[in-house]
């Protein structure tokens, strides 16, 4: 909103003027107090508008004048009252309903707790080594053995009394027994290797110029004489050997591939016309390879579990390998029952 500016002083004069030059109403009584009383207001108003200026008279004579706009009152801000803190539950009450398992500690001196202990009484001593606190580990270390040695006592007469336990029985341990076992065994893998190569034959892959293949062959030739073994040779370069073993060779069609042949020399146990074990892809002492047939032989059912022991100097006993499941867990925990389900459930074989 703007309003008109004028000075007191012109206004003033205005009106002496007109009262000078009309003399004539001044005598009329109303026009005096009218007059009079325009004056006084005249007057007061152009003391007050010439004040304003003197006060304020930097901002210069402008005819308009905004007025500034009224403030919006501030609303003040809400009150966030704090929250109030969840109750805690109360633990005594809640260890009443729940009942928490204590761990059961192991008795003083059992193994279980030499485990745990013995090494703490040995930092003990180092740490603080008195000779009460080296005392008392030595004293522990010999409970340990004492108990160790009462162990092997108990566990040479469990051994000893029950056949099925004693190693010895399985495979000698006196010298001249382990003599006469080997010579066992040898007979047996003599007359196993001769009943395998009536049967089956060694696929012997090569090439010319490995040399590894060179020192392989004069023992696939000893194979040949001693048990009778046919060997296969096949080239996979297609040239013959230079020590001119094997002269009577094929050549690769593409059977090392599907074997998988990735080195040289290669032998396979092959039993004609689809039976072929792997043996090696590298080369064999005569003791290896004859092993190796052996092996390959059980493992293909060519040989018999127990024939296979005898080869090895090892007498046919149970074996204790009971089926899966046969064997329930109060059984197991009771070990009167678990020693004889475990006698119940032995495999036996056939004794050499």
């Amino acid at each position: 909103m703007a309003y008109s500016r004028f000075t007191a002083g012109s206004i003033t004069a205005d009106v002496a003027e007109n009262t000078v030059m009309n003399r004539n109403y001044a005598s009329s009584p109303i026009l005096m107090v009218l007059l009079l009383q325009a004056g006084i207001a005249v007057a007061a108003d152009g003391d007050r508008s010439n004040d304003a200026f003197f006060e304020d008279k930097q901002r210069g004579w402008f005819w308009y004048e905004v007025l500034p706009e009224p403030l919006k009152p501030i609303k003040p801000e809400p009150k966030i009252e704090p929250q109030k803190p969840e109750s805690q539950p109360d633990t005594a009450k809640i260890e009443d309903r729940v009942n928490v398992p204590s761990v059961e500690q192991p008795q003083p001196l059992s193994s279980a707790w030499l485990k745990q202990n013995l090494e703490k009484y040995l930092n003990k001593a180092i740490d603080e080594p008195s000779q009460e606190n080296v005392a008392a580990f030595y004293y522990l270390q010999r409970v340990m053995m004492d108990k160790a040695e009462r162990f092997t006592n108990a566990a040479r007469y469990v051994v000893m009394s029950d056949p099925q336990l004693d190693e010895s029985v399985r495979r000698p341990i006196s010298t001249f027994a382990v003599n006469e076992a080997n010579h066992q065994a040898s007979v047996a893998a003599d007359q196993a290797l001769k009943a395998i190569a009536a049967k089956a034959g060694i696929l012997f892959f090569f090439r010319s110029d490995c040399r590894y293949c060179h020192v392989q062959a004069p023992i696939l030739a000893m194979l040949e004489r001693s048990y009778g073994f046919k060997i296969y040779p096949v080239s996979l370069d297609g040239l013959p050997m230079p020590n001119g073993l094997f002269s009577q060779f094929k050549i690769d069609q593409g059977q090392a591939a599907l074997l998988g042949v990735e080195q040289t020399p290669a032998l396979f146990l092959m039993n004609p016309p689809k039976q072929i074990v792997p043996l090696s892809q590298g080369v064999l002492s005569l003791e290896e390879a004859t092993s190796r047939i052996l092996l390959a032989a059980k493992e293909a059912g060519w040989l018999e579990a127990s024939q296979y022991q005898t080869t090895q100097g090892i007498r046919s006993t149970p074996m204790l390998l009971p089926a899966a499941g046969s064997i329930s867990p109060a059984t197991a925990q009771n070990p009167l029952s678990l020693i004889q389900a475990l006698q119940t459930g032995a495999q036996f074989g056939g004794a050499p």
